[in-house]
């Protein structure tokens, strides 16, 4: 029978939670399938782990790359599938419910989306776990096609090993790339530019530990500067694209002001800085919200992280008659 789903799993140094990770999806409900996990250099005994596996399920198969880093073993495990349809997993986490069947099944039945996630369950053993906590509360939140791609700038609407997409798609548009990025954001946002649809099943079919190791924790290329970046090249990219070249930002902070100085260095011209403190309307180039001009004559790019303002903005946006995508876009 032809493979429908490859589900692919690098490690690296996982043999605390490898086991689980595996079982959760052999238990599915599910049987059209391969699992390639991909040993990334491991020096404990995930290695040994996933052979064992490898020897009891014959749609499991272990590969190994040498060089080092999710990407490369994740291009490994693409190059070597044979399914239709690509499932993301990583080793901490957990499949829930009959994800695999679900989002196949979804993909079979919604010809225009490329691309399927769901919501998630967070876990964490620490204590300080707020940013992680409210980023899955926001993405849980983030369900339609059409939310996903209005805040697509805000920050990754998806989170990643939910992911489920047509091979074909990576074929064209490419799969992850290696640089100084977030790996999964980039290939995110590259394949919106492009126009591939995503879709987000409404229920929760991950568990997403959040571990000490895990890369979102421990890798520079996944820091707060690094999404702003790489988001900003793209959204810089779609401004242009859209004739949007002259631009107002929301937002006149220190922090923005920096961050603001990367989409310059991109040809985009900041005509003025939108703020709702009348103190800081006395900096250069500044005015008060109350004072942006009607819909139309310029164009707004909110650089506003916090969730609760940026909602504000949203609101009061809207009752100046500004529509999202035509006047403004949210990208903080």
């Amino acid at each position: 029978m032809e493979c429908t789903v490859s589900v692919i799993l690098p490690f690296f140094n996982a043999e605390k939670t490898l086991s689980q990770a595996i079982e959760s999806i052999v238990k599915q409900n599910y049987n059209n399938y391969e699992l390639l996990l991909i040993n990334n250099n491991s020096t404990d005994g995930s290695n040994k782990i996933a052979l064992e596996y490898e020897k009891k399920y014959p749609q499991i198969k272990l590969l190994h790359e040498k060089k080092q880093g999710v990407v490369f073993a994740s291009k490994l495990g693409f190059a070597s599938s044979k399914g239709k349809y690509i499932a993301r997993m990583d080793s901490d986490d957990i499949i829930l419910g009959q994800r695999l069947l679900l989002q196949a099944i979804f993909l079979d039945e919604n010809t225009n989306i490329q691309a399927v996630s769901s919501l998630v369950r967070y876990s964490s053993n620490f204590k300080n776990t707020q940013g992680f906590e409210r980023f899955v509360n926001w993405s849980n939140s983030i369900q339609s096609s059409s939310d996903i791609w209005q805040n697509r700038f805000v920050e990754f609407p998806i989170v990643n090993p939910t992911l489920m997409f047509r091979r074909e798609i990576a074929e064209k548009y490419g799969f992850y790339e290696h640089g100084d990025f977030p790996e999964d954001y980039e290939m995110f946002l590259r394949w919106a530019e492009k126009g591939v649809k995503f879709a987000k099943l409404p229920q929760i079919l991950l568990q997403w530990n959040d571990s000490q190791s895990r890369l979102t924790r421990t890798h520079k290329i996944y820091s707060i500067e690094k999404f702003y970046r790489i988001k900003i090249a793209y959204l810089a990219n779609w401004l242009k694209e859209t004739g949007h070249t002259t631009i107002a930002i929301w937002g006149a902070g220190r922090k923005t002001r920096q961050r603001s100085q990367l989409i310059e260095n991109y040809g985009i011209t900041i005509d003025f800085y939108i703020d709702i403190l009348p103190n800081k309307t006395s900096s250069k180039n500044c005015i008060l919200y109350t004072e942006i001009p009607e819909a139309g004559k310029i164009f707004i790019v909110s650089f506003v992280s916090i969730e609760i303002a940026r909602n504000m903005i949203v609101s009061f946006l809207n009752s100046r008659n500004y529509q999202a995508e035509k006047h403004y876009i949210l990208a903080g």
